[in-house]
């Protein structure tokens, strides 16, 4: 019977650590590379979220911005910040963001959620810093942000080809709106 037992703990354990584990990837997609020079100290400041794919964590919200300040410690601050429609207020989240090896390529771990990283990887990026492209750790994770609330006509077909070449489900894409003053 503690054979059994075992057995079946193991059915359910091993699958859910798998799929925690693969949550808490940090590495980009295979055959994407991460911008290379970087400077965090341009980056920072405040990022408009023109478009994203879907993921429960955003669904829903409008008006999402993402704010990134440097820290003493040399991790970066992030806060996301976006509209609820449904529940008519905003909604924000505080996060962690560290360097992924060399602080020269735009490549880091994010976390909102303790000890649990996801990969954020700036795979283009405006050499003045005005827009840029971002993946998470896998091709299910694309944002398109910029320091004004919309983006060229010619800036985001480019991206949009951008990603397709990489492989992202463009045709999944969110285009959010930013109607309201940020609250």
């Amino acid at each position: 019977m503690f054979s059994l037992r075992r057995i079946a703990l193991r059915r359910i354990f091993l699958p859910l650590a798998a799929l925690v584990l693969a949550g808490c990837a940090t590495a980009p997609p295979e055959g994407i590379t991460s911008v290379t020079p970087f400077d965090a100290a341009r980056y920072t400041g405040k990022w408009y979220e023109i478009a994203r794919l879907d993921h429960s964590f955003e669904r829903g919200l409008s008006d999402v911005s993402a704010r990134y300040r440097q820290q003493a410690d040399g991790s970066i601050e992030v806060i996301n910040r976006g509209f609820d429609a449904q529940k008519n207020d905003w909604r924000e989240a505080v996060g962690r963001a560290l360097f992924i090896g060399d602080t020269n390529r735009a490549s880091l771990k994010v976390s909102f959620f303790g000890p649990f990283y996801g990969g954020y990887h700036v795979v283009r990026l405006d050499p003045d810093y005005r827009w840029a492209m971002v993946v998470g750790p896998s091709r299910d994770y694309l944002w398109i942000l910029a320091r004004d609330k919309q983006l060229a006509p010619e800036v985001r077909d480019q991206l949009i080809r951008d990603a397709q070449v990489l492989g992202l489900p463009t045709d999944k894409l969110v285009w959010v709106t930013h109607s309201r003053s940020d609250g």
